[in-house]
């Protein structure tokens, strides 16, 4: 299942019943070591198996089998996903749900109750609507997808695979005004959301759409809960954006970029590919493909960490 190499001293036949954490696990069990920080709790695990880096399988206790892999946290998620899959949708249209006549739904859908899908909306195969969810005229949602309690949806195109936590808001109107002293005008905002195939976004995020072009998320994106994403943004496929970052309107994210917690990423730029953000961080220019950047504002990561060590040396010299 994982291409792991078996090593250690328990019998390769010997049965596997459940997955857990390494202090946790006991007979029966498999786990991971992925970060050498948890090397103790991995000397002093009771798991009958664990998958670990090759590096680290001299520090095995006695009896333990070893599944040897480079990648063991994405090995652990294939074998725990095997023990625990997602559970199937089941099709059924709950008598409380709002379904307007010339809404489109695909075979095997659920809708849950307190539901509301409007007109001309397409809804795709085996999808699941959550309790109270709100799908707007004319959303499009591919197939299996799964639209999370008290979501709502307005003004875009959402791809298959999809994965909205509960809360979630796509296609609000983006936050754009012309500003005058005599009194603030609001810029229509007449583009749409456009999300990819196999996007998973968190609990209480919000998607403006597009002022003239659209939001854009690319596919195998993933993105946290609490986070802000301002209209006419455009981010590429499998991206990772964390907790409580805000994206500024008409910023680009090229494929691959991570962002790390509380980041603020100012309108306008561009973070190239596979840029790395640090938590925190103040993003207000354009970062080049590759760089890892943290601070406000943002620099170049070693130097960031050389300011912090050079303010630490300057208080402790000024202290003395």
């Amino acid at each position: 299942m994982i291409g792991a190499e078996i090593a250690g001293s328990c019998p390769p036949d010997f049965e596997i019943h459940d997955v857990g954490p390494l202090h946790e696990a006991g007979n029966g069990v498999i786990s991971f070591l992925d970060n050498r920080k948890y090397l103790e709790a991995f000397e002093s695990s009771r798991a009958s198996a664990c998958i670990v880096d090759p590096r680290y399988a001299d520090r095995a206790p006695d009896g333990m089998a070893l599944l040897l892999s480079p990648q063991p946290y994405k090995a652990f998620a294939l074998v725990s996903a095997a023990f625990y899959p997602p559970a199937k949708v089941e099709a059924s249209i709950d008598a409380r749900a709002s379904i307007d006549p010339a809404a489109d739904l695909g075979a095997g859908c659920s809708i849950e109750a307190g539901a509301v899908i409007k007109r001309d909306a397409r809804i795709g195969k085996r999808c699941r609507i959550g309790a109270n969810a709100v799908i707007g005229e004319a959303v499009s949602i591919g197939d299996d997808t799964d639209i999370g309690e008290n979501a709502s949806l307005t003004h875009c195109d959402v791809g298959a695979r999809v994965l909205l936590h509960p809360g979630v808001r796509i296609g609000q109107r983006g936050f754009g005004f012309a500003i005058d002293p005599k009194g603030h005008v609001r810029v229509p905002q007449l583009g749409r959301v456009i999300i990819g195939d196999d996007v998973e976004i968190g609990a209480n995020s919000t998607v403006d759409r597009g002022a003239g072009p659209d939001t854009v998320i690319g596919d195998g994106t993933m993105i946290d809960n609490l986070v802000q994403i301002g209209h006419n943004v455009r981010i590429g496929k499998g991206c990772v954006i964390i907790a409580q970052t805000g994206i500024a309107g008409s910023t680009v994210l090229d494929d691959y970029v991570v962002v790390a917690a509380q980041v603020g990423i100012a309108g306008h730029l561009h973070i190239g590919q596979a840029a790395q953000i640090g938590a925190k961080s103040g993003v207000m220019r354009d970062i080049e493909p590759g760089a890892r950047v943290a601070g406000a504002p943002a620099v170049p990561a070693k130097q960031f960490f050389r300011q912090v060590a050079a303010l630490e040396k300057l208080i402790k010299k000024k202290s003395e």
